[in-house]
């Protein structure tokens, strides 16, 4: 399997652990953005994603615990989540097909409270709701999320 395959992130209050594909995703990822609208990102992420991730990107509170359904809170797409630690495929398709499709496509059996947004948004629109959440994190973080997604294009062959 290729090294970013399946890796799990996401942290369990009690002491479980929920799976998050870290990896390639890949199936849904050969359109990219040529130029992402950041400023349309921007308000498309206020429309369809700060009700649960919150205004300024900052998740719901106690995010890494699930609560008694299973079910992890929405996460912060700042610096202080875990968003920046996958590459752009994972960010696409997740937002795309919602979490518990992405992660069965990778043949992981996980809850997730994400939706898929496919049916309401354009790929250019999900392209420019990630390029928006991107802009916002300090420069290491670009950099580190930046090289992860070269390295999922690389390994996909584009």
């Amino acid at each position: 399997m290729r090294r970013y395959l399946m890796l799990s992130v996401i942290f369990l209050g009690g002491g479980g652990a929920a799976a998050w594909l870290m990896s390639t995703a890949g199936v849904l990822t050969e359109s990219t953005p040529e130029a992402a609208d950041i400023a349309q990102g921007e308000d498309l992420y206020r429309e369809y994603c700060a009700a649960c991730h919150g205004a300024d990107l900052e998740g719901q509170p106690d995010w890494r615990s699930a609560g008694p359904d299973g079910v992890l809170p929405a996460p912060p797409h700042d610096e202080t989540g875990h968003t920046w630690h996958h590459p752009d495929g994972v960010l696409f398709d997740y937002t795309k097909l919602g979490g518990k499709a992405a992660l069965a496509l990778q043949g992981v059996e996980f809850e997730s409270g994400m939706p898929g947004f496919g049916d309401q948004l354009s790929d250019a629109e999900i392209w420019n709701i990630i390029a928006y959440i991107q802009s916002t994190w300090p420069e290491r973080q670009r950099a580190i999320q930046a090289e992860r997604s070269a390295d999922q294009r690389q390994q996909e062959g584009n």
